[in-house]
C-alpha cells in the first residue's frame, strides 16, 4: 500500500462516527457500489496497460518451442484453447448484464480483450509445437464457434460471484500447467515436459488470471458489504451448482476433464481446497456450511424502503462472516481508488468517497 493510500485509509478511519450510522437506502447502496466499480476499473486499466502489456505473437520465442511434447499435454492445451473460443459470448453476455454499471461494463470489455489474447496464445502454441495442423485447428475452431455460451445466471450479483470462482479455478489450472512445463510435475507421464517458451506463456496468462480474480473478488466484497443477506444467499446458489463455462459445448469434454485430472492440473480436492476455500477466505466468509446455517434461520423484516421480506437472523453480525474484516477490506479498496485518483487528479473533480454501511442485527 502506498503512503497516499495509507493516508486516505487513516482519514477514513478518523471520519467514522462513534454512533451507529443510519441504514443506507438501496439507491445509495447502488450508487456506492457503482462508483467503486468505476474507480476500481480505472485503477485496473492503468495497471494493466502499465504492467501487463504483451503480444501473443511477439512476446514469445515461438520458433524455440519444443515440437515433441506428449499428446496428453497437448490435449490439455487444446482444451484450454477450446474454452477461450467462447470469449465473445462471455464478453457480450456479461457486458449486457452489467450494462448499467459504467465501471463494471467497461471492465468486461477490457477483460474480453485480454481473454482474446489468451486464445491467440494457445492457438500459436498448438501450431508452433506442430501438435495440430492449420487445417485441423481451423475446423476445430469452426465447430466450437458454431455454438454459443449463455449465462448460468441472468443476475449481476450471482454472475460476479460465479466469476470469482471461475477465475480462481482458471488461474489454478494455469499455475498447475506451469508446474508441468517447468519440469516439476509429479505425474510420471508428464515429467519430461519442461519448455521455457511454454512456461513463459503459461506464467503470462496466470498473471492475467490473478488480476481478473482480484477485480471480481473486490467487486463481490462490495456486494457482500452493502448487501450481505442477498449476497450470501446468492453465494450458496452459485457454489452448490457451480460448473465451469462451456462444459456442455466442447467436444469430448469428459475426456478433457480426465486428462486434466490425470495430469494433476485440477480435481475435486483442488476445487474445494484451492478454489472455493480461497474464494471464501477472500470474501471474509468462514465456510459454506456456516452461511447456510445463517440463511436457514429467517424472519420477516422491513427493508430500508419499507417492504417486508425474509432475511437471515443476525446475532451482531452475519453468521459465518467476519464483518469487521469485510469492512476493512472494502475500506482498503476505497483507499486504493483514492490513492490512484490523487495521482492523476480525479480526486479534485470527481472523488470516490467511502460511506459506511451498518449490517442489521437481531433485536
Amino acid at each position: 500500500m502506498s503512503h497516499v493510500e495509507t493516508f486516505i485509509l487513516d482519514e477514513i478511519e478518523k471520519q467514522k462516527s462513534p454512533f451507529a450510522p443510519s441504514l443506507l437506502s438501496r439507491a445509495e447502496k447502488d450508487r456506492l457500489v457503482g462508483r467503486a466499480f468505476h474507480g476500481l476499473y480505472r485503477w485496473y486499466l492503468d495497471r494493466s496497460q502499465t504492467n501487463r502489456t504483451w503480444s501473443p505473437d511477439r512476446t514469445f520465442n515461438w520458433r524455440d518451442i519444443r515440437q515433441d511434447h506428449s499428446p496428453e499435454l497437448m490435449a490439455i492445451i487444446e482444451g484450454m484453447y477450446a474454452i477461450e473460443q467462447f470469449a465473445p459470448d462471455y464478453t457480450s453476455e456479461l457486458t449486457r448484464l452489467a450494462r448499467t454499471s459504467y465501471g463494471r461494463s467497461q471492465f468486461q470489455l477490457r477483460w474480453g480483450s485480454e481473454e482474446a489474447k489468451h486464445s491467440d496464445l494457445w492457438r500459436n502454441t498448438l501450431l508452433f509445437t506442430r501438435a495440430r495442423t492449420p487445417e485441423r485447428l481451423e475446423q476445430y475452431t469452426a465447430d466450437l464457434r458454431a455454438n454459443s455460451w449463455t449465462l448460468p445466471f441472468d443476475d449481476p450479483l450471482r454472475m460476479i460471484l460465479y466469476t470469482v470462482v471461475q477465475e480462481r479455478a482458471t488461474q489454478l489450472n494455469y499455475l498447475n500447467l506451469l508446474k508441468i512445463v517447468r519440469g516439476k510435475s509429479d505425474r510420471p507421464h508428464l515429467t519430461g515436459e519442461a519448455d521455457p517458451v511454454l512456461a513463459h506463456a503459461a506464467s503470462t496468462i496466470a498473471v492475467d488470471e490473478a488480476a481478473h480474480f482480484d477485480f471480481f473478488l473486490e467487486g463481490a466484497r462490495l456486494y457482500l458489504y452493502y448487501y450481505p443477506e442477498e449476497t450470501l444467499a446468492a453465494l450458496v446458489d452459485v457454489l452448490r451448482g457451480f460448473m465451469m463455462p462451456a462444459h456442455a459445448l466442447i467436444p469430448d469434454y469428459d475426456k478433457f476433464v480426465r486428462t486434466v485430472y490425470d495430469g494433476g492440473v485440477f480435481d475435486r480436492r483442488k476445487h474445494s481446497r484451492d478454489v472455493v476455500q480461497v474464494a471464501l477466505k477472500g470474501l471474509g466468509v468462514e465456510s459454506l456450511r456456516a452461511i447456510e446455517n445463517g440463511i436457514a434461520r429467517t424472519r420477516r423484516v422491513p427493508t430500508e424502503d419499507g417492504v417486508e421480506r425474509d432475511t437471515a437472523i443476525f446475532q451482531g453480525s452475519v453468521e459465518g462472516v467476519d464483518f469487521p474484516v469485510v469492512e476493512k477490506m472494502v475500506m482498503r479498496l476505497f483507499a486504493r481508488i483514492g490513492g490512484y485518483e490523487e495521482e492523476i487528479g480525479l480526486s479534485e473533480v470527481s472523488p470516490t468517497v467511502f460511506v459506511r454501511n451498518t449490517w442489521p442485527s437481531a433485536a
